[in-house]
């Protein structure tokens, strides 16, 4: 087992590497990591422990979140994309100290929702002005694959006018390559799975019963995501489990790792923080204050320069506003993270109902229309995108593009495009005017004056009418 885990990640080694450095922090060399990283070329995990071995001063610290916001910048813009979770079933055979959903709160009422309720909850969605769903689900007999492609195929043929679902992301519980082939079959977008920690103690300690106990099992399924030929996936951790500091270098050595054996990296990185929930009596032992976490996202910005970083309704609008300047390029917003949170909010039923059934305690409870409005106020251009899905501009083809910063040349046209959908579809006065500047402000940015133009007319398309146009 422990050469298993470690030809994923050597964890050990990691430990190894960080102590090194936090017992003789070096700053010259910390600072020479950050300035090198502004060339957008990544580290791995030694440069990362330098630049951890240097945090607390003031002036490098500046100097760190400058860099990354930089980075950002080069690659992704002033773009940030929008999506929401929809939750399929609370059912779950795993007992995670950490979730609502876990196996021993009984007092939960277990749920699934029927192809029916998918169908609703999707148009709720719709009418918010989403366009990008990613399923979440607990791990049951009960509710497997088969269902979960029911589902997406079920989200997929909701058609109201506001229009469709475009893209619909996954984040269940690791499976086999098989079932992975069937999610690939269904049409998914990217594929996510967090391996919560990665340090195999503090793994086994909040994972104490349920297939999910099996560390192995966890670490390993990109790999058979990969085989299956998914070759857009999705790294996480549940920053508060274990020392951060370890496991942000875990992240890095794994998205190292993926790269070199299947010559893509991760698509996404999430960053989710330990929240509370009605059920879960858990206390988290390493919990991360504001300040690390935002350090945890310039990191991660600076060593996976072409990865997209996601934020969700786990932290305060403060906190992801911070954040969204820095490094993260997809947040998700107005979320619901119980089954049928939408329509409980549709209904009017009680906040309070939503909020225990929920996995975790949300702290951004904010509409999306407010959140695109304090989006605009700090200059960023709301995205509804996913013309790279739909293009084929994924796995190798989108690091190809991504890696040298020439992503945007698609990317900001279809931002400007889906924004103006939204505008046009949804937007209180005051937001279109400061919507539509934004936009003006940005199709300038648009280097290539025959894409510049194309976008104008697709713009007036849009004006007029038309829907779903992208590049």
């Amino acid at each position: 087992m422990r050469n298993m885990k470690e030809s994923i990640v050597d964890t050990p080694r990691v430990s190894e590497i960080l102590s090194a450095c936090i017992s003789s922090g070096d700053p010259s060399a910390a600072s020479a990591v950050v300035e090198r990283a502004r060339d957008k070329k990544g580290f791995g995990v030694e440069d990362a422990a330098k630049i951890i071995g240097a945090l607390g001063d003031p002036d490098f610290d500046r100097r760190l979140f400058e860099a990354a916001a930089s980075v950002k910048k080069d690659i992704y813009g002033e773009r940030l994309v929008f999506f929401a979770p929809l939750y399929l079933s609370n059912r779950c055979a795993n007992d995670c100290a950490y979730c609502n959903f876990k196996s021993a709160h009984s007092a939960l009422k277990r749920a699934d929702l029927s192809v029916e309720e998918i169908t609703r909850e999707t148009a709720s969605l719709l009418s918010m002005g989403h366009k990008r769903l990613l399923l979440e689900s607990g791990e049951s007999p009960e509710f497997g694959v088969e269902r979960v492609t029911e589902a997406i195929r079920a989200i997929y043929s909701v058609k109201t006018r506001f229009g469709s679902i475009r893209r619909v992301n996954v984040n269940i519980a690791a499976t086999s390559t098989e079932n992975y082939r069937k999610l690939k079959s269904a049409g998914i977008g990217t594929y996510q799975l967090f391996q919560e920690t990665y340090h195999p103690a503090a793994y086994a300690d909040v994972h104490p019963r349920g297939p999910k106990s099996d560390y192995i099992r966890q670490i390993t399924a990109h790999d058979r995501a990969f085989e299956a030929g998914i070759d857009d996936v999705g790294l996480g951790v549940l920053f508060g489990l274990y020392d951060w500091r370890f496991e942000a270098l875990c992240l890095i050595e794994h998205a190292t790792r993926l790269e070199k054996k299947h010559g893509v990296g991760p698509h996404t990185i999430s960053v989710p923080r330990f929240r509370p929930a009605d059920g879960v009596e858990y206390a988290p032992r390493y919990a991360v204050s504001d300040e690390d976490f935002l350090r945890i996202i310039a990191i991660l910005r600076l060593a996976v320069p072409y990865t997209g970083l996601i934020i969700s309704t786990r932290e305060r609008p403060d906190i992801r506003a911070k954040a969204f300047g820095i490094g993260i390029s997809q947040a998700s917003a107005a979320s619901a993270t119980g089954v049928g949170g939408y329509g409980v909010r549709a209904s009017g039923t009680a906040k309070s109902v939503g909020a225990k059934a929920g996995q975790f305690a949300v702290s951004d409870e904010r509409p999306l229309a407010d959140v695109v409005a304090s989006a605009l106020k700090d200059g960023l251009l709301p995205s509804f995108c996913t013309a790279c899905y739909r293009r084929g501009r994924t796995g190798e083809k989108f690091m190809e593009l991504a890696k040298p910063a020439e992503i945007h040349n698609f990317c900001r046209p279809n931002a400007i495009l889906t924004f103006a959908e939204y505008l046009e579809d949804f937007a209180a006065p005051a937001v279109y005017r400061k919507g539509m500047a934004v936009i003006e402000k940005t199709l300038a940015a648009v280097e290539d004056a025959a894409m510049r133009q194309n976008t104008r007319s697709a713009l007036d398309r849009i004006k007029n009418g038309e829907r779903d146009v992208y590049f």
